[in-house]
């Protein structure tokens, strides 16, 4: 039973999140009458009403031949609709199998009307999407697509659909995309709601990627909240059961990024430098332990850094900061300074031994500047950023090491 299932992912007994997809490749699981739960990295919710199906969210380029597989067992009716809670690759690639089955039936796609922005940045960043997305997930052979499904309808606020015998009620929200669409079955009392509940701390600030919107989410979080669903189906991670269990994780994450928002607000207000903000900002020590608050995807400090770019600019406080010399620059005189680039190698395995990781890093990069083609330089890199990778939750802090070292292991 899905709901034996969920309950333990609710008690920390299985998981499945943004991170870990515990129940990918098993199918259309059963949630209710005419609704089902397609799990994947991207969930997809399915409906059969009407005669008709409809999709909220459609999966990936990866998964979209899988997904069109998997709903045909569960369900023959043709794809008329589909809504996309928001405009990131794993959500928005799935209808092209079943369109290119109906031929010139083509779905009607709804969508909020920044998705089409979104595409469009897509199309200008390609290539700098196809790295980030390589580097974060740890997928060299990642491609970044160069064509979209776009939406055929948009709203702007608020909009209502009608299919068969459900209405869907779709709200506009801001978080981890501006573009966001909360979706409400009222005959089910089911909350759809994306990307914002993803079962680990939201995704807010994640350091390779645009803009996202902290204070914004905790709204959403609360307007989810008060919606008193019975079911709520999120596009990443298991179902959660019961008016309840709902509405605490709704509102104790948005009470975790509040604080967040609160803390760096204060100390931005007071003139703080972004320095002291990132190491003084902690969340709520009494929220640690929820499942769906592990810091396994992005992190608490990475949401301070895109708080103050959302509010404060990208000047940190550090005039240096303002107008600096090159990287390799500086990494340079401080070789000569401390007596060659070998040396900086040195102090940073020294601080690696010692515990220091975040020094041993700045060490161990500033040698490799000023000597990059110093095989022995890099097997140090290797090292440092090997062993910073293997002690991070994240999985954005993990990507970015695992990189750093994978680039040195090439070179020494």
């Amino acid at each position: 039973m899905i709901e034996e299932y969920a309950d333990r992912v609710w008690r920390g007994e299985a998981d499945d999140d943004i991170v870990e997809a515990g129940m990918a490749g098993q199918g259309v699981q059963p949630i209710a009458g005419g609704v089902g739960w397609w799990p994947g990295f991207g969930n997809v919710i399915t409906f059969e009403t009407g005669g008709e199906l409809v999709l909220f969210d459609t999966s990936s380029p990866f998964s979209a031949a899988q997904l069109h597989e998997d709903v045909r067992r569960w369900t023959r009716a043709p794809l008329t609709t589909a809504f996309y809670s928001h405009g990131h690759i794993d959500h928005v690639f799935g209808t092209g199998p079943f369109e290119e089955e109906q031929g010139a039936a083509r779905a009607t796609v709804y969508a909020h009307r920044a998705v089409a922005d979104r595409f469009e940045r897509y199309l200008l960043t390609g290539g700098y999407n196809a790295v980030i997305n390589q580097r974060q997930f740890r997928a060299p052979n990642l491609r970044w697509p160069t064509s979209y499904r776009n939406p055929d309808v948009t709203y702007t606020d608020a909009l209502t659909v009608r299919r068969g015998d459900l209405t869907f009620d779709l709200v506009h929200a801001k978080g981890e995309t501006d573009d966001a669409t909360i979706g409400y079955v009222r005959e089910h009392r089911l909350l759809l709601p994306g990307d914002l509940f993803i079962w680990v701390t939201p995704n807010c600030g994640n350091p390779q990627k645009v803009q996202r919107y902290p204070r914004e989410w905790v709204h959403a979080l609360r307007l989810m909240a008060a919606m008193d669903a019975e079911i709520m189906l999120p596009s990443h991670g298991a179902p959660v059961f019961g008016a309840g269990r709902i509405r605490q994780a709704l509102l104790e994450t948005a009470q975790w990024l509040d604080s967040l928002v609160t803390q760096t607000l204060e100390l931005l207000n007071a003139g703080a430098r972004l320095d002291e903000i990132v190491h003084s900002v902690r969340p709520p020590a009494d929220l640690a332990g929820r499942p769906y608050l592990r810091a396994r995807y992005d992190e608490p400090e990475f949401v301070v850094r895109n708080l103050w770019r959302l509010y404060g600019g990208w000047y940190d406080g550090n005039p240096a900061n303002l107008k600096p010399a090159p990287d390799a620059v500086l990494a340079g005189a401080l070789a000569q300074l401390a007596g060659g680039p070998a040396a900086l190698a040195d102090a940073a395995l020294q601080a690696l031994s010692g515990g220091d990781e975040r020094l041993a890093g700045h060490l161990a990069e500033l040698a490799a500047l000023a000597a990059p083609d110093d095989a022995g330089v890099h097997r140090v890199r290797a090292e440092v950023f090997s062993a910073r990778a293997a002690n991070e939750l994240s999985l954005m802090a993990k990507g970015v090491f695992t990189w750093a070292a994978e680039e040195s292991r090439g070179r020494s």
